[in-house]
This record gives C-alpha cells, sequence and structure tokens, in this order.
C-alpha cells in the first residue's frame, strides 16, 4: 500500500486560497506561516503537517493530489467537504 507525507492548509473558500497560493509561491508568506495563521485544521498549529498516511485514510480528492501529483509543489484549490485545500505532499513510496 502506498503512502505518504503532505501539509496542506485549509480555508473556507477559494478565493483565499488563491491569494496564500499566490504569497506562497511569491515567497510572501511561508507555507508553515500561512497554514498557522489561516488553516481551520488543527494541523495548521504544525504548519498543517498531516504527517504519514496511507492510500484511502483521507477524502479522494484529496488523495488524488498526494499520490498522483508532483512533489514539493504547491497544488489546489482543491475542494472537499471540508473546504478549499493548498496540498503539498513531502515524499510518497
Amino acid at each position: 500500500m502506498a503512502k505518504a507525507s503532505a501539509r496542506h492548509i485549509l480555508v473556507k473558500t477559494e478565493k483565499l486560497a488563491n491569494k496564500l497560493k499566490k504569497e506562497i509561491k511569491e515567497a510572501e508568506i511561508t507555507f508553515e506561516k500561512a497554514a498557522k495563521k489561516y488553516s481551520k485544521c488543527p494541523s495548521g498549529k504544525k504548519g498543517g503537517d498531516l504527517g504519514t498516511f496511507s492510500t484511502g485514510q483521507m477524502v479522494a480528492e484529496f488523495d488524488n493530489v498526494v499520490f498522483s501529483k508532483p512533489l514539493n509543489i504547491v497544488h489546489g484549490p482543491i475542494k472537499t467537504l471540508f473546504g478549499f485545500h493548498l496540498i503539498e505532499t513531502t515524499w510518497r513510496k
């Protein structure tokens, strides 16, 4: 079974997710600081770090990004029933 480690930022609006993605890309704010300040997920306190997990442990939209998109790139916004995510997969095997 595939495993991965990722971090994310969860916000309520696509507009805010796009704004944060742009600011991270332009180095106006780090991913960790953005997660701590804006993320609605408890993982925000840890800079968005979700630790290690296997396929099927996250919602399908999240898994699709983590287990198929390039590593160390901020992807999103990805809409799930929780809100809008910016996701960065840090490793997988």
